[in-house]
């Protein structure tokens, strides 16, 4: 987020298928014909599937497309089933895709490390009072979720640094770095999302994080992406921007 004074310095220390060749059918040449014949090749178009926007609930917290937002908060008790990610409690859902997103970042040599995960409805009230104390609320509400409105108390949203450019911990810069671009490139097919960016903070309620991750499975990152929508907001036509 853009003050490190604020939830940066809080959270740094919590720490083919093969495809067959197509079959050949001769074409017996006409004995009239002088020269080969153009032969017309029959092409079959597999239609595009419309994708299901009722296959998961929006408001379910247990739901892989919960939409918690400034305008939509959950229970205060709620809590995921929690799988362990490199010692880092992350919901159950989203703790395989994690673990092969952070192997695959590892063989490319980028080395992430997780420095928040799931957060109570406790924890996320002592962080957000902590940026209120150091910000005021204003600046608060444009980088931290009040308690009951993070999508960290979901599990399902994780938030990511790398070593070699510790500077850029919650900035913007992080956007800029290696790991960076690779995540904007390559989170959706592990079933991830950069949840807040650039230019739908009025959609979203939240300043751009190109740290922050949110689960959604692969099939919803690959429409987002096929349809260039930035917010889940937007796909699913539910509001956002300010808090009620």
């Amino acid at each position: 987020m853009r003050k490190r004074t604020a939830i940066g310095i809080l959270l740094t220390g919590v720490l083919s298928t093969a495809c067959a060749p197509a079959e050949q059918h001769p074409v017996q040449p006409s004995a009239a014909a002088q020269t080969p014949a153009a032969v017309a090749v029959e092409t079959t178009t597999r239609p595009h599937r419309a994708f299901d926007r009722t296959a998961h609930s929006t408001v379910d917290p247990a739901s892989i497309w919960v939409v918690v937002n400034k305008k939509h908060p959950i229970s205060p008790d709620y809590r995921p089933e929690i799988t362990l990610v490199r010692g880092y409690q992350v919901a159950t859902p989203a703790a395989g895709p994690l673990a092969r997103l952070l192997d695959d970042s590892d063989r490319h040599g980028l080395g992430f490390k997780i420095a928040s995960a799931y957060r109570s409805y406790g924890y996320q009230a002592g962080v957000y009072g902590n940026v209120v104390a150091a910000s005021g609320q204003a600046a608060a509400d444009r980088v931290s979720a009040r308690p009951g409105h993070s999508e960290h108390q979901t599990g399902l949203a994780v938030d990511l640094v790398t070593p070699a450019h510790p500077g850029c911990d919650f900035e913007q810069c992080f956007a800029h770095t290696v790991g960076g671009r690779w995540l904007a490139r390559h989170a959706w097919s592990y079933g991830f999302v950069v949840r807040y960016q650039p230019g739908n903070e009025r959609v979203t309620g939240y300043s751009p994080e190109p740290w922050h991750l949110r689960y959604v499975g692969h099939p919803l990152a690959a429409e987002l992406r096929r349809t260039h929508t930035d917010s889940l907001e937007e796909l699913f036509g539910i509001t956002g921007g300010d808090y009620r």
